[in-house]
């Protein structure tokens, strides 16, 4: 039944691209501009403005020398497919895919159209060095610290030693990010407890796992769908009594006690930079993959406030930004 489902989502997504892709055409032969897509699984509010800014810091603007194609599916997969082979079938000149899974998306659309991945995957390319031939971006380089992330959750809440992970099945480093999540509990005299969360109401069901198996601390691994649920996260942790920590500042910003990694809008601007180069002529085998050079640590007092704790002097000192 699922390989029917999903044949009959791809025909679906062929026709429906074959149309759109009719008129994408059309309106690329009338107006003369370079095209980008823009595929994301979440919303074009959770990508942010970055990139635009990037683009138009580049000397890119849209409709006056540039057109751009936005495809947002709203957390849900079968239309981040639909919107790929959309893209794809209407010959954009880039596509821009918003974290790992749109980049896989992308990738399977096309063989041809140039990928920048805004967070790539890096299983999607040979090395950082060379890309291979389609896919080349920016990537979190999130496994690479993910043992810091929880080295600072232990810091900030000493008496933790188990931690739920709050995460999706389908992510495409899960078993990389889960695997050096329990080295570094392991470390740090922890261990840790992985808890899928697939939609919003899985949330609360979620948290009453983690809780009944003794957990007191929670770690959330970033993808689309845990960012759009970021705020039910933190008010669902506060009700439970528990301190988390998060790999990107906005669950901070809406609650979470902490996070500490790369900045997510600063990853945005940088991918314009590959934009720019594909549309003036580059390969992206030619252009190497970047990692984030600046990591940022986080810190909620509001929220260690109301969960009784205080929050160590040297974790504070090494915060770069303190929210109260």
């Amino acid at each position: 039944m699922k390989r029917a489902k999903w044949q009959l989502v791809t025909l679906l997504a062929v026709l429906l691209a074959a149309s759109l892709a009719t008129r994408g055409l059309a309106a690329q032969q009338a107006s003369g501009l370079p095209r980008v897509g823009f595929l994301g699984l979440g919303s074009s509010e959770q990508a942010g403005d970055a990139i635009h800014e990037g683009m138009r810091s580049l000397g890119w603007f849209e409709g006056s020398n540039i057109s751009l194609e936005d495809r947002f599916a709203n957390n849900d997969p079968a239309r981040l497919f639909v919107d790929a082979v959309d893209l794809a079938a209407a010959k954009v000149d880039v596509i821009v895919a918003f974290c790992p899974l749109p980049t896989q998306a992308a990738r399977q659309a096309t063989s041809t159209i140039p990928i920048v991945g805004a967070t790539v995957d890096l299983g999607l390319v040979k090395s950082l060095a060379r890309p291979g031939d389609d896919v080349t971006g920016v990537t979190l380089m999130m496994p690479d610290v993910t043992a810091k992330q929880l080295e600072f959750l232990k810091e900030a809440v000493p008496r933790a030693s188990k931690v739920g992970v709050l995460l999706q099945d389908n992510i495409p480093l899960r078993a990389q990010l889960m695997a050096e999540l329990e080295r570094a509990a392991a470390t740090l005299g922890m261990s840790v407890v992985p808890a899928i969360v697939r939609t919003g109401q899985d949330l609360p069901r979620s948290f009453d796992e983690i809780t009944a198996s003794g957990t007191d601390a929670y770690f959330v691994l970033a993808d689309p769908v845990t960012v759009g649920m970021r705020t039910d996260i933190a008010t669902l942790a506060l009700r439970h009594h528990l301190p988390g920590a998060a790999q990107l500042r906005s669950f901070v910003e809406v609650g979470v006690l902490l996070s500490y990694g790369a900045s997510l809008p600063a990853l945005h601007r940088r991918a314009a930079f590959f934009v720019d180069k594909i549309l003036k002529g580059a390969k992206p085998a030619d252009l190497p993959v970047e990692q984030p050079t600046t990591f940022e640590l986080v810190v909620n007092l509001n929220t260690a406030k109301e969960l009784g704790l205080a929050i160590p002097p040297r974790t504070l000192a090494r915060a770069d930004e303190i929210i109260e």
